[in-house]
């Protein structure tokens, strides 16, 4: 006897604007905020199972904001979800895969697409029992999947801007965590004595590689002026200079890199493929920094990965400020899945945020440390109080 497969309806899409107060404000050159304001969706199927996904929109990042990423909701990816019945997981994977990176004006909608993805493969994950883990075969075949980066990376510290002796006392409180990777977001007039701060701080483990050092100017500088700060910091054992340039500099990348010995890596300036590929053949970047978020969902996330181990690249599994668990355990699906990640950011959890979306709120642990996430679907547990706790507006219904 034969079984026949079953397919399966997306039946509705709910939109949740939240707000979720921060404990610290937290500060860069392109932006501060002291509240995380992450677009939750929620996509149900017709037998029940609902998915969730999550995403930040940054006009600096790829230009979309709350509102444009509704819009692209509601007028892209909502029709193309009406006539979605796949039969098994590789091919809902495969629909996940075709969602546009653009609307149809050529504009970017990655951090849209984003939240609709991972939706989309929570649920449809959960709905037939299927572990995370089954994409990276069908995304590259053996260059990705277990264990990944599991058992070499760390979560890394991040100190933004602010008074040098108060980003000096957030490097020695985190050490007493025993963190070994960290970030300084630079950009500003006190950038000098904020680094120098820090570097104190961390004492001999940046000399005897025991800790890491790296900064971040967030597309802050000129090409004028990133040349004059980084052979100025070329003293310092930094790991690397993440964002010296504008968004849309890509053609001064390679110029920057043959003036200095730091390795530098692209941030704002990666979004797309067609980003990647510009910063590949101006030869211009040492590391990627591949945000969920911010690139698309875990699709194109994990493609990005590929792309740089193929080309000698190192990477960094970055993250929007303010994530709550949703997007920490896709990123730490990407861990699991990747090798070679160098850095990687995010979990922060109830370290930065006040409140959270989950039943189990993820967060890293003692030095950074992390555990797997497991399946099926995304392996967190939403809390639907939580969401209606955190609403800053009514959620959007979305019936298919």
């Amino acid at each position: 006897m034969l079984l026949m497969s079953r397919s399966l309806a997306v039946s509705g899409l709910t939109i949740w604007p939240l707000a979720i107060p921060m404990r610290q404000k937290f500060a860069h050159a392109a932006a501060e905020r002291s509240i995380s304001e992450p677009i939750v969706v929620a996509i149900e199927l017709a037998d029940g199972v609902i998915g969730y996904g999550e995403t930040h929109p940054r006009r600096y990042v790829s230009g979309e904001d709350a509102q444009s990423v509704i819009d692209a909701i509601r007028g892209i990816y909502l029709p193309l979800l009406c006539n979605l019945r796949p039969a098994n997981f590789g091919e809902a994977i495969e629909a996940a895969s075709s969602l546009p990176l653009y609307d149809d004006r050529g504009r970017v909608i990655t951090a849209a697409r984003a939240a609709v993805e991972l939706a989309l493969l929570d649920a449809y994950a959960r709905s037939f029992g299927k572990s995370l883990e089954s994409i990276a075969g069908w995304v590259s075949g053996t260059r990705l999947g277990p264990p990944g980066s599991r058992h070499t990376v760390r979560f890394s510290g991040v100190v933004s801007g602010g008074l040098p002796e108060r980003a000096a006392r957030s490097i020695r409180k985190m050490r007493l965590y025993r963190l070994r990777d960290f970030k300084l977001k630079v950009g500003d007039d006190l950038d000098e004595a904020r680094l120098a701060a820090c570097v104190k701080a961390l004492g001999r483990g940046l000399q005897n590689g025991t800790t890491t050092l790296r900064v971040d100017a967030n597309g802050g500088w000129s090409l004028e002026e990133a040349l004059d700060q980084l052979e100025r910091w070329e003293s310092y054992p930094l790991a690397c200079v993440e964002q010296p340039l504008g968004k849309h500099c890509i053609e001064d990348w390679a110029h920057l890199a043959t003036r200095s010995n730091l390795p530098l890596m692209a941030d704002e300036s990666l979004v797309t493929p067609e980003d990647a590929a510009a910063l590949i053949r101006q030869r211009g970047a040492t590391f990627f920094n591949i945000r969920i978020s911010k690139n698309g969902g875990l699709l194109p996330a994990l493609r990005l990965a590929v792309l740089a181990r193929e080309h000698n690249l190192e990477m960094q599994l970055g993250c929007m400020v303010g994530e709550t668990s949703i997007l920490s355990a896709a990123g730490r699906w990407f861990l699991q899945l990747v090798p070679d990640v160098r850095f990687a950011e995010g979990s922060f959890g109830r370290f930065l945020l006040e409140d959270d979306v989950v039943a189990k709120p993820l967060r890293f642990g003692f030095g950074g440390r992390w555990r797997p996430q497991q399946g099926p679907g995304l392996g967190v547990t939403i809390d639907p109080r939580a969401l209606v706790r955190l609403a800053q507006s009514s959620p959007i219904h979305l019936p298919l």
